[in-house]
């Protein structure tokens, strides 16, 4: 298992180190945020340890970063502040869980494990697929009968909502509050934009749409059942 420690105290980075590794896991150290949200989104690991506070980019940035960007890699966050609104605003930004200094390495093994199990049944998740359209979560790489399409960010996110409800009718309002935040219509034609542009990156160039409109409900896209 391959574990990356963003770290910036070099005495306790030493220690984890030396004991991960006895425990078999293989560690790649970063001693910023900066570096470690690189390492983070250039390669692929099991599950990376944060401490909270560090230079550059904190830890619970780099968490959101890497949420925003669809990677579910588990994250198990380190940090001096134990409070419960402290653990509470880490496991909010996204991260699986989160560990109060000062604390025993064998809870760390254990918690370390705990989250290896789940992130074994997460990672099956990262990859949607309708009829011959398919999303890699992960990559943000979005193809249909091999051919690449090129999203933006948000007809990415809409996309994505979309194929986790194959066959769900979705309104303009669970698309509002789920992609945009948004817990009131504008009375803008923001959606219908957005939507015609996803539909033609998709649909365009071939026979069957997977896209559709239910008239005065919303949107679904067609997984054929």
């Amino acid at each position: 298992m391959n574990l990356l420690l963003i770290e910036d105290d070099a005495e306790a980075a030493q220690f984890l180190i030396k004991g991960l590794r006895e425990s078999g896991y293989s560690v790649e150290h970063s001693a910023d945020g900066r570096d470690g949200l690189f390492r983070a989104t250039e390669a692929r690991y099991d599950l990376i340890i944060a401490d909270r506070n560090l230079p550059h980019i904190d830890g619970l940035s780099i968490v959101r970063l890497l949420r925003e960007r669809g990677d579910a890699t588990p994250v198990l966050i380190l940090s001096a502040l134990g409070s419960v609104d402290d653990r509470v605003r880490g496991l909010q930004a996204g991260g699986d869980d989160y560990l109060t200094k000062p604390f025993a390495f064998a809870e760390l093994l254990a918690r370390i494990e705990a989250l290896l199990r789940r992130g074994s049944t997460l990672r099956e998740l990262t990859k949607l697929k309708v009829r011959d359209l398919e999303v890699d979560l992960l990559t943000r790489k979005v193809t249909r009968a091999g051919r690449s399409i090129d999203l933006t960010a948000k007809e990415f996110q809409i996309l994505e909502y979309l194929m986790r409800r194959a066959g769900q009718v979705i309104t303009r309002t669970m698309l509002l509050e789920a992609v945009w935040d948004l817990h009131f219509d504008p009375q803008t034609n923001l959606i219908d934009v957005h939507m015609s542009r996803l539909r033609n990156a998709i649909d365009k160039d071939f026979d069957t749409p997977l896209i559709g409109t239910v008239r005065g409900a919303g949107y679904v896209i067609r997984d054929g059942t």
